[in-house]
């Protein structure tokens, strides 16, 4: 019996020229650049650090796909936009997809299906997953040459709505969903994610800030036992508990602090000439800064607050900070080192928004937690690219999107003979010069 997909057939004609279609165009992808993301993979080991902290509790004799082949297959997935298990189900056949896992297109057997990938994602307990989390700060850490004299690591949540009954979620009623609110933490100054922690839809208590914490940088000062680490969050994160643990541990912080009328009456003689100075100028707005120090009840000992007051025709707004740092001005202190941490929204917003790490959607808080680390693998990979890029590219910058449409999703040819495979890309590909700049850079260092 013939083969039916090797019947040509026709569509309407073009300008007088016939048009036929047939099914022999070869083995064809549409994810051709994830060539480049195995070659990330490759060089940073991400999938075999992980892999070696998980209890696989499979009997070796009969394991088909390899534990680290299956991380890898799903960080690649998603850092190409699949987002979802069952993706795998037809990515499993894609011949580059198999190329990036060590496997050959034709001759090679498929990659795992979504059954897999599940119980893959099913498989680490507590005691993994505290593991995976280490082996992500480490991977932070070892993406520096040299300990770093200084980091700054920013400290904030998101809301991840869920749409069901997973444990751990709760009814929020600031974001009106239910939800998590998982635990970001960056370093900004370079956009590296450090640590992913899924938590309840509550606002963590300071007991819980202060955990997180010191579990964080006692896992940072393994490898950095000198580099002065500041942590920097919004007001929930200033906690009593937590601030007094920085205090006692050689940590600087600068959090939001909550505004109250003792507060207001310290900074009252700089709010009032704010004030005049606009009302006298009919400006718009004014903005000014001040510098008290204060001792809330629940605190053990006065603090420095800085103080960014702004006069407008609506009225006075004014916004604090609490910090254990005592040198540099409020204006300092404020403008330039609490609000950069809104870099840290922009991180959130490529983990989140560009590579769905939102999606949680198991019931088990276990298996939630295990997609978050899969996801920040993505990133890294995702940002290793990016960093690879020359400074003067348009795409240095790009966001996580632009670059998977512009360097990963490219229409390829895959030929596999005796002695070699073959992938060709388009002759018109637009960024020809780049994918062949990137190919070289993220090649794995000689052994």
């Amino acid at each position: 019996m013939s083969d039916p997909t090797g019947l040509p057939f026709a569509f309407p004609s073009v300008r007088g020229k016939k048009l036929t279609a047939a099914f022999d165009g070869g083995r064809l992808t549409s994810d051709g650049g994830v060539m480049l993301l195995a070659q990330a993979a490759r060089r940073s080991g991400i999938a075999e650090k992980l892999a070696a902290v998980i209890s696989d509790r499979r009997d070796p004799s009969r394991v088909v796909h390899p534990l680290p082949e299956i991380l890898l297959a799903r960080i690649l997935a998603i850092a190409c936009g699949y987002e979802d298990g069952d993706d795998l189900d037809h990515l499993r056949a894609d011949p580059a997809f198999k190329l990036a896992c060590g496997r050959l297109p034709e001759s090679g057997a498929d990659l795992m299906s979504q059954p897999t990938v599940s119980r893959m994602e099913n498989t680490p307990v507590l005691r993994d997953l505290i593991r995976l989390g280490r082996v992500l700060i480490d991977l932070y850490c070892a993406s520096y040459a040299v300990p770093p004299a200084a980091v700054t690591l920013d400290i904030d949540d998101t809301c991840d709505v869920v749409h069901g009954q997973q444990q751990l979620s709760l009814f929020n009623a600031h974001h009106d969903a239910r939800c998590f609110l998982p635990i970001h933490v960056y370093d900004t100054a370079t956009s590296r994610p450090v640590a992913m922690i899924l938590r309840p839809g509550k606002t963590p208590s300071g007991r819980e800030v202060r955990g997180h914490l010191r579990r964080l940088v006692r896992a940072i000062r393994r490898h950095w036992p000198t580099t002065a680490i500041t942590i920097r969050g919004d007001g929930h994160y200033g906690r009593p508990e937590a601030m007094d643990w920085c205090e006692d541990n050689g940590v600087s912080y600068v959090f939001g602090l909550t505004g109250t009328k003792a507060l207001a009456a310290k900074v009252e003689p700089t709010a009032d000439h704010i004030r005049v100075v606009r009302a006298i100028g009919d400006k718009d707005a004014v903005r000014g800064f001040a510098e008290t120090t204060h001792a809330a009840k629940s605190w053990r000992q006065k603090r420095r607050v800085a103080a960014r007051i702004e006069a407008t025709r609506l009225g006075l707004d004014i916004r604090y900070v609490v910090t254990n740092i005592a040198t540099g001005t409020p204006t300092w202190l404020y403008a330039e080192l609490y609000c950069a941490r809104g870099q840290a929204e922009n991180l959130i917003k490529l983990h989140k928004g560009q590579l769905a790490s939102d999606r949680t959607s198991c019931r088990h808080p276990a298996a939630n937690q295990m997609r978050l680390v899969l996801h920040t693998a993505a990133y890294w990979l995702m940002l290793t690219v990016r960093d690879a890029i020359p400074t003067t590219h348009r795409l240095a910058k790009a966001e996580f999107t632009t670059i998977r449409l512009r360097l990963l999703k490219l229409g390829a040819r895959i030929r596999e003979t005796t002695a070699r495979v073959r992938l060709a890309f388009a002759a018109a590909c637009p960024e020809a010069d780049l994918l062949r700049h990137l190919a070289t850079v993220l090649a794995p260092a000689p052994a």
